[in-house]
């Protein structure tokens, strides 16, 4: 809202505020003419227009505006140096004369008839006149009394003092009569003045003589001596609230008059003591006329002199240097004349630039010329409209642009796929499009090609997949966006992917080079012509640099994220095309999977490639679909396992050749070895033996491990074959061994296998084979570790999960039950016979004898099944066990190592005890020396 125009001082402060603009003040005027032209300015076709004014109109420039000096001019005269008379107010309710509510609301006035047919203004209501107010007191002669009385006494020592002045200048004027003085009138003035000082001397001498200036209060000689202030009044009119009487008042009156007398005595005083340089002033007067004469004929001449000097010399010099200024001022409109024959000429040559694509040239002609039109030309009138007619055609020219952008772009995207499709389709004409698009600022031209390069794809998949669909023999219909026909075999699917990748890889190379074009012109428009190709180069060497460094970085994150948005679409549409649905429906092959994972790793490395980064949407469809194929391959297998495990009798099977063979490739680290590449080479795979030889070492073993070596092998090679479900398949095998130990366990250990397989009973020789099945698993586990984290390390899969270690101390721990197991049935067995053995004849006793059966059917159980040091472990165990057990027997029966015949008996059966071990060959040879069995005794001797 404009300021009210009777609060403003516009002559004073016109420049030291804005009118229009709330908290605006200047300190100089310069400050408040930056400011009209930031706020109250425009610019329009390089012409300045004011709006510093009501409505944003001002009314002293016109609205076509001016140059920028005429501005300048125009904003000190009107707005800085005027006083702005013309702005009128903003009429509100608080500038009428009356208030309307007030005046139709009023209740001591009746219903007006004729309200609404009066003018509103001051004669709107009636004027009435206004009485006088009760509350006021009457006032009369007496209020007035006693200033009369105060002053009076003041005005009669006034008419007497003036009195006297009078006679004394009529004295002075009779002086002069009889001595007449030529004087001038400055001088008799000042005569005159002398004299009245000179008869002031006279006036009270003893007043002079006595009285000085220090009898003056000093208030009264203060500068800033000022009544108005109470503090002021009260020292020089001390007393004067408490002063009753008239004599009261009388005495501080002729105090002040005393002091007043004092003053003009001491001017007087002053006055008569420099009457000496008054005389000297006045008869010095008149040689100074004289002098002032003489000066005032020698300018004369001298003026008369240069007059002619002017004429005769002066004149002429500046006659030449003035057509000088008039020929230099023809030549200047000689050259505003032919800069307005070209500006004439600029619509037609825009129409030839244009009919010739080059668009760059057109609108720098179209720039060019409104900067002229702004600068040189803004006061020209003819051209008054070209601004604006130059702007429409800009922005025509600006949709043509886009216009043949387009119609390149669905042209160049939806020609056909050629194997040797390396070069762009009409670069020139591109070039000029993209670099007039980028001339106007334009960059809507990258989301313009991506939204088209994105549609050609759509339409390219859904033309594969209506292709696909048409060879195919099923009945089936598209759904979604076109390419999830749910109905296809997992082979189709497959050729539908190659064919598929293959064709977007083609798309996106051709998406590429029109990338790199766009970049290049970017390039150059930014002055970085480092990486442009030699052909663009050429072509925009002649142009300009019109791109500032941010719309070049605006620009090349625009092309990035371009390329990067089509490629991941890509992408997408290729996982939509890798259906999981289609895997839960048909049981994929493992080369089926690995075919799959061939084509799309090409494709993320032909799209990597091209878009500079991986995308990771398919990759990821890949994995899922790779978990699901894993979790399916472990059902089977994991399914199959627990059938053999069922059936397992526990007995030692055969071992097939290519069981053997496939155990010494694992030896060397390979798992990809298969029945049908050695049956190629040799017959030696068909040989069946009865071991299984490991490092040299034999191994007596079920079926069931057998098959379960041959299943851990198939889950490597699969992780070979797909890297990318390595993790997975490590954590399968983890969970297949886990399973094969707890069930293995459940069987033997829980006499599962009694119920389950229809054994009499678990025997040691159960148990034997069983731990040796668990000793080769764990030989299998570091080297089915190390093949995994080989793949790992290759960076093929990501983490090998840490469950190795654990399942390795549950096989361990099994092993160790398994022995414990052996170990607790000899030892019952054993005990059994010395809880009833006594230390008489026959000798071996029965006891004896049936303990040694024991040991010879045990060694016959492990003998063929577990490795010597085992067997030694076993039977050095049963051997304390045994030891221990007779200790307890001799303690119990009192036998001692002291000859009597009990004890040779002891000796006689420990040395039939012995025979047997070492027959055996159960233990080392010298672990089986009869001073072994000395320990028995040493409680006894002690």
């Amino acid at each position: 809202m404009a300021k009210p125009l009777q609060a403003i001082d516009f002559k004073q402060t016109a420049w030291k505020s804005c009118n229009y603009c709330s908290n605006c003040f200047f300190k100089t005027p310069r400050e408040f003419i930056r400011h009209l032209r930031d706020k109250h300015c425009i610019v329009e076709g390089g012409s300045f227009v004011c709006q510093y004014g009501y409505n944003n109109v001002c009314s002293s420039l016109p609205i076509d505006g001016v140059s920028d000096k005429d501005y300048e001019a125009h904003v000190e005269k009107y707005h800085v140096s005027q006083s702005m008379k013309e702005i009128e107010e903003k009429w509100n309710i608080f500038s009428a004369p009356q208030n309307l509510p007030a005046v139709l609301y009023d209740p001591s006035r009746g219903r007006q008839s004729n309200i609404f047919t009066k003018k509103w203004g001051d004669s709107f209501t009636d004027r009435q006149i206004v009485t006088i107010s009760p509350h006021l007191p009457t006032i009369d002669w007496s209020h007035f009394e006693i200033y009369c009385r105060k002053i009076g006494k003041r005005y009669r020592r006034h008419a007497r003092l003036n009195n006297l002045q009078t006679q004394q200048n009529n004295n002075h004027h009779h002086n002069s009569d009889q001595t007449p003085v030529s004087l001038s009138p400055s001088s008799s003035i000042s005569s005159l003045q002398i004299a009245e000082n000179s008869n002031f001397k006279n006036i009270d001498e003893r007043l002079l003589n006595e009285a000085t200036i220090r009898d003056i209060p000093q208030i009264f000689l203060k500068k800033d001596l000022d009544f108005s202030k109470s503090e002021t009044f009260a020292l020089v009119f001390e007393g004067l609230d408490i002063i009753k009487s008239d004599s009261e008042h009388q005495e501080l009156q002729e105090k002040l008059s005393h002091y007043l007398d004092i003053v003009e005595i001491q001017i007087a005083k002053q006055v008569s003591q420099k009457s000496g340089s008054f005389f000297h002033a006045m008869t010095s007067q008149d040689a100074i006329m004289e002098e002032m004469s003489r000066a005032t004929e020698n300018v004369r001449k001298l003026r008369e002199k240069l007059r002619n000097i002017d004429n005769i010399l002066v004149r002429q010099s500046f006659n030449i240097i003035n057509y000088e200024r008039v020929k230099t001022n023809k030549q200047m409109v000689l050259e505003k004349l032919k800069l307005m024959a070209s500006v004439h000429q600029t619509q037609p040559m825009i129409q030839v630039l244009l009919g010739t694509q080059d668009y760059v040239a057109a609108l720098d002609l179209i720039s060019t010329t409104q900067e002229i039109l702004a600068q040189e030309l803004s006061t020209i009138h003819c051209f008054r409209h070209l601004p604006h007619e130059l702007k429409e055609l800009e922005k025509f020219i600006d949709k043509m642009l886009m216009t043949e952008f387009e119609k390149y772009t669905t042209s160049d995207l939806n020609r056909p796929l050629l194997e040797t499709d390396n070069r762009v389709l009409d670069e020139d004409k591109l070039i000029s499009i993209i670099s007039g698009l980028l001339r106007k600022k334009n960059f809507t031209f990258i989301e313009l090609y991506k939204d088209e390069a994105i549609t050609t794809i759509k339409a390219l998949v859904k033309q594969l997949v209506i292709e696909v669909i048409v060879l195919s023999d099923a009945e089936i219909c598209l759904t979604g966006a076109g390419e999830e026909a749910q109905s296809l075999s997992l082979q189709e699917w497959i050729k539908l992917l190659d064919t598929a990748t293959i064709s977007l890889l083609k798309i996106l190379k051709r998406i590429r080079l029109i990338y790199d074009v766009m970049l290049h012109v970017t390039d150059s428009s930014a002055g970085k012509n480092s990486q442009d190709s030699e052909d663009t180069i050429a072509y925009l060497n002649d142009s300009e640099i019109f791109l500032t460094s941010t719309d070049y970085l605006v620009i090349e994150n625009k092309l990035k994220n371009m390329l990067q948005s089509v490629g991941n679409y890509c992408h997408e549409r290729c996982a939509n095309l890798v259906s999981i649905q289609s895997l839960e429906q048909y049981s994929g092959t493992l080369e089926e999977m690995e075919k799959l994972s061939q084509i799309v790793e090409e494709f993320c490395i032909g799209c990597e490639e091209v878009i500079g980064i991986k995308s990771i949407p398919l990759m990821t469809t890949l994995k899922t679909l790779g978990v699901k194929f894993s979790q399916k391959f472990h059902a089977e297998r994991k399914s199959k396992l627990n059938l053999l495990l069922d059936n397992e009798r526990w007995k030692t099977a055969e071992v097939p050749g290519e069981i053997q063979k496939m155990i010494n490739h694992i030896t060397k680290g390979d798992f990809m070895w298969t029945k049908l590449e050695d049956t190629a080479i040799n017959n030696e795979s068909s040989i069946v033996t009865p071991m299984l030889m490991v490092d040299n070492e034999p191994y007596a073993l079920v079926g069931s491990v057998l098959i379960l070596i041959q299943i851990v092998s198939e889950y490597c090679r699969c992780s070979s074959q797909l890297p990318f479900i390595a993790p997975q398949m490590s954590r399968n095998v983890v969970d297949l061994l886990r399973t094969f130990n707890s069930k293995a366990c459940q069987l033997v250990l829980g006499a599962g296998a009694v119920h389950v397989a229809g054994l009499k009973m678990i025997t040691i020789s159960n148990l034997a084979l069983v731990s040796r099945a668990l000793q080769l698993v764990l030989w299998l586990m570091p080297n089915v570790k190390n093949h995994f984290q080989k793949l790992d390390q290759n960076g093929n899969t990501g983490n090998i999960p840490l469950g190795w270690s654990t399942v390795e101390k549950d096989f361990i721990s099994h092993i160790k039950e398994v022995e414990n197991k052996m170990l607790v049935i000899v030892n019952q067995l054993v005990n059994s016979q010395l809880n009833i053995w006594e230390a008489r004849p026959p000798i071996p006793s029965q006891s004896f004898r049936n303990i040694s059966r024991h040991f010879v059917k045990l060694h016959e159980a492990i003998a063929q099944v577990l490795p010597q040091d085992q067997i030694y472990n076993v039977f050095r165990i049963v051997h304390k066990n045994f030891k221990d057990k007779l200790r307890e027997q001799l303690l119990k029966n009192n036998i001692i190592n002291n000859g009597t015949p009990q004890y040779c008996t002891v000796i006689s059966e420990l040395t039939f005890y012995l025979e047997t071990l070492r027959t055996l060959k159960a233990m080392p040879i010298e672990e089986l020396s009869d001073e072994t069995m000395d320990d028995i005794w040493i409680k006894f001797q002690s």
